[in-house]
């Protein structure tokens, strides 16, 4: 049933006229559907749309400069972050651009005292039914079906007047079809043949030892089984101990109705550090745009899903790594499944959006934010990824160090390395949001001596491979030429797969960290998971510590990585120089020594980071 808003706002339209005469309605964007997508029919048309328009932000050049100064070790202004007031005002549209969008929707029956804003006011929500948004945007929705299944309500082609083509960047959803899927490989129950009962027993209890330091990595390392006391005496943190918990925070998103089930978390520090294991009662989880945190245990059909898999193991991984360093999970709703009747939940929202909004709306943001989601570049219309990018740009300059999974299919998932352009050709896929400039990406490795790209053979037949490539929508940033262009010269100077990626693209991944046979606690048992949303947690807990050094030496913390990293900061990383992002059917781009589009510049060495920044 129909609020009396929204009752309000079709009553308005009834009786509105759209003045089209001020301009003619023109194609604001067309965007292919990708293949992995077919068309099942009309969207209902008192199906619900929450519709997100965001418009052109008037100073987004003089905030990109500020990001890069504050971010920048060389800079006079290195550390400076922006307040959320400052960025603000950067970002806010002209006058003139909210006046012209304010005036187009009054034409079609809507008023301003229906409308929401975000804190900058360069977005405009409304909840309208699909009739009133296809005669808003002169278009048609219809209802799509994945190939793995799930439905959502999209259109391939929206237009708007013309004069308002330079006011507005993008209005979601749209054409829109990603799919912020976890980047998690496979999940398998660890089972007593893995090790012997009696090794078993011993390696675990000297997982569970307080005593930090007694143990080298021959001791608690196994490649069958990755635990934090292994991670943590391998990277250097072991040894730490958080000095200033209360002034540095880490958060992590969690998205497709996926949450950090506490009784797990709990369960899984207690077995592997349980120092920490009060933390699982005690971090924070907010509910963004009707987000799942439902901590009952799973049914069949849930388990059978691997529901929570992916938020028990970022939960579990930064816990036990991070301790005591408060965190913050963000579990954010939209883009659920659509199914095609009258009766269809009208969430329909693109979950970025949400969960960035719902961030940069926050004074007090965490440091650090790790997100283990992402999908093909190719399935996001150009608006949409590079104004969810600039988002990102804005909490960078407010000193949020954002990291993305780089993907777990190498250059692309095998059979799928199609061109969605029309053509059809041949291509590596790129992931999103990994080649937005303002992200840090995190690949994966594996193996202690020496790490090497991860590569895991699944039951299935597939293959996991560390995710990597270039970006065929963001332009190469001047912060990453030159590492790109030894790498180009030493490793693809015979032309190596030209034609399948974007030499000019930015590229990625920029770091990277074990991925490998992660133990997880999920529903009560141990399992074990591959993936960049294993390393990525991981990159971001470490990061994490390193910001509370900074912190308690009363230095400011790294924010936007990149520009540190590329500029020296990869230094303290070690480099990884075997294995490839096999993909496509091919082996794809190799490690080499340096920078390399498979584990970027190598792993954290947290003692050496340390005594790089002067710690």
């Amino acid at each position: 049933m129909l609020g009396s808003h929204l009752l309000v706002l079709l009553a308005a339209a009834a009786s509105a006229s759209p003045l089209r005469a001020r301009s003619e309605y023109q194609v604001k964007e067309h965007f292919n559907v990708p293949r992995s997508w077919s068309r099942v029919g009309r969207a209902p048309s008192e199906h619900v749309v929450n519709l997100q328009i965001g418009l052109k932000q008037a100073r987004f050049a003089e905030l990109e400069r500020h990001l890069y100064e504050v971010s920048d070790p060389r800079h006079e202004r290195y550390g400076q972050h922006l307040t959320a007031d400052d960025v603000n005002d950067l970002v806010t549209p002209a006058d003139g651009t909210l006046d012209l969008v304010h005036e187009w929707l009054e034409d079609n029956g809507i008023a301003k005292s229906h409308l929401e804003y975000s804190p900058a006011k360069d977005w405009i929500k409304v909840s309208l039914p699909v009739d009133h948004v296809e005669a808003l945007l002169d278009t048609e929705y219809s209802v799509y079906q994945h190939a793995t299944g799930g439905h959502i309500v999209r259109t391939p082609s929206w237009s708007l007047p013309r004069h308002l083509h330079d006011h507005v960047e993008t209005i979601q959803p749209t054409n829109s079809f990603f799919r912020a899927a976890p980047r998690r490989s496979n999940a398998r129950p660890i089972i007593e043949d893995i090790l012997q009962p009696l090794a078993h027993e011993k390696f675990i209890s000297n997982q569970a030892s307080s005593d930090a330091g007694a143990f080298d990595v021959s001791t608690v390392c196994n490649t069958t089984f990755v635990t934090p006391q292994c991670l943590r005496t391998y990277y250097g943190t072991v040894d730490y101990v958080p000095q200033v918990p209360g002034k540095n925070k880490i958060g992590l998103a969690n998205y497709l109705n996926e949450t950090s089930k506490r009784t797990d978390v709990k369960l899984f520090l207690q077995q592997f550090r349980p120092d920490a294991a009060s933390a699982a009662n005690n971090f924070t989880i907010e509910v963004i745009n009707g987000g799942d945190n439902t901590q009952t245990p799973n049914t069949a059909e849930q388990n059978a899903d691997g529901k929570n898999m992916e938020g028990n193991l970022d939960a579990e991984t930064i816990l036990g790594i991070g301790y005591p360093t408060p965190l913050i999970a963000y579990n954010t709703g939209g883009s659920p499944p659509f199914q095609p009747d009258a009766n269809t939940d009208t969430n329909t929202n693109e979950p970025y959006l949400d969960w960035v909004q719902h961030v940069l709306g926050q004074s007090d943001v965490p440091q650090v934010v790790s997100t283990s989601y992402g999908d093909d570049e190719q399935t996001v219309p150009p608006s949409y990824a590079h104004t969810v990018c600039n988002m990102f740009a804005q909490l960078g300059a407010r000193g949020v160090s954002l990291l993305f999974a780089s993907g777990d299919a190498g250059v692309g998932d095998e059979g799928a390395c199609i061109s969605n352009n029309g053509t059809d050709a041949a291509t590596f896929l790129p992931s999103f949001p990994d080649g937005c400039p303002y992200v840090t990406s995190v690949g994966a490795t594996t193996g202690f001596s020496p790490e090497t790209a991860a590569y895991d053979v699944l039951g299935s037949g597939s293959v996991f491979t560390s995710g990597g490539g270039f970006s065929n929508y963001f332009a190469q940033p001047s912060y990453q030429a030159e590492a790109v262009q030894n790498y180009s010269v030493a490793s693809l100077a015979d032309g190596a797969y030209a034609g399948l990626y974007n030499a000019s693209g930015r590229a990625y991944p920029d770091i990277a960290a074990q991925g490998q046979k992660f133990v997880v606690t999920w529903e009560g048992s141990n399992i074990r998971l591959d993936g960049t949303s294993a390393s990525t947690p991981l990159a971001s807990a470490i990061i994490s510590l390193v910001n509370d050094a900074l912190i308690a030496a009363g230095k400011s913390p790294l924010g936007f990585l990149n520009p540190w990293l590329y500029q020296g900061g990869w230094k303290a990383f070690n480099d990884v120089t075997n294995g490839s992002a096999a993909g496509c059917g091919v082996e794809g781009f190799v490690a080499a020594e340096g920078w390399d589009p498979v584990t970027g510049f190598g792993t954290p060495n947290f003692p050496a980071i340390l005594e790089s920044l002067g710690l």
